[in-house]
């Protein structure tokens, strides 16, 4: 027993040197006036009260909500789409299964200039009008395109993991019952397959609630801060702002509400499963 625990005490070190020790840092640093460099003074919950003041946080806080739920639907709906189309007795099905995960092993920040470059030449030149990244209306929708593009591929594994698991005896007796596709989806299919479908939920919401990448290579939070995100807002006034402590509280408040949301999530996407 003992051989395990020192086996085990090299990666608990390295996780409280780099882990542990930074968010204890941090949430002290939370408590402060810590600009990120010098001197600081306690200032307690000063910084905690003026986040539900402050405007900037609350649009950013709106902007990602908004981004986050539709790309989270998006994404399911899409995956799960291909999913069963590469499921069926299709020509190439192995190879196609390669083709749709390949955008899940690109660099989101290649991705993201590529898109870009798109959007501002490709894109206007081909079907006309001008740069949806230079609108305020529209700047988001290109970011939910990309960001859904690219998270897809990683949804449809877990669905056809998840599609590989039903018998096809199951599949068989309700044709013969005279189910039609919808049917056998909705009474065959989904129910067995909910679990793949909360794990699916679940993680999409957790990532694009954390976008920062895609927003980087495509707006870098613009035009104006029409799409700034919670993450992006933290990084620029923290590191670059001079509000090192005050963008410090506002992460940690923004990782207690990403906990939060993903346990309602999973608890009401579990007690789903159990009714279906």
């Amino acid at each position: 027993m003992r051989t395990y625990y020192w086996m085990v005490l090299p990666a608990l070190v390295l996780f409280l040197l780099f882990h542990t020790v930074p968010v204890l840092q941090g949430l002290y640093y939370s408590f402060t006036d810590y600009p990120g460099y010098g001197e600081h003074a306690f200032v307690g919950l000063r910084n905690y009260l003026n986040l539900v003041k402050d405007d900037r946080i609350l649009d950013a806080y709106l902007f990602t909500f908004k981004f986050a739920l539709v790309a989270t639907v998006l994404t399911n709906v899409l995956a799960l789409a291909v999913a069963l189309g590469l499921n069926a007795r299709i020509r190439f099905r192995t190879a196609l299964r390669g083709i749709y995960f390949i955008p899940n092993v690109l660099a989101i920040l290649i991705v993201g200039y590529i898109f870009n470059y798109l959007f501002a030449n490709s894109v206007p030149a081909v079907f006309g009008g001008t740069n949806i990244l230079a609108d305020p209306a529209l700047a988001w929708i290109g970011i939910v395109l990309v960001a859904v593009w690219q998270a897809v591929a990683f949804n449809i594994v877990i669905y056809l993991a998840g599609l590989q698991t039903i018998p096809a005896d199951l599949h068989e007796a309700a044709m013969i019952d005279g189910a039609g596709t919808w049917r056998r989806f909705l009474s065959v299919v989904f129910p067995l397959i909910a679990p793949f479908f909360t794990i699916n939920m679940v993680l999409s919401l957790k990532n694009f609630l954390q976008v920062f990448d895609h927003i980087v290579a495509l707006t870098n939070g613009g035009p104006g801060t029409s799409t700034t995100s919670v993450s992006l807002l933290i990084y620029t006034g923290g590191f670059q702002g001079g509000e090192y402590a005050y963008q410090t509280a506002n992460a940690i408040v923004y990782f207690v509400v990403i906990v939060l949301v993903s346990l309602v999530q999973l608890r009401i996407l579990q007690r789903r499963e159990a009714t279906l």
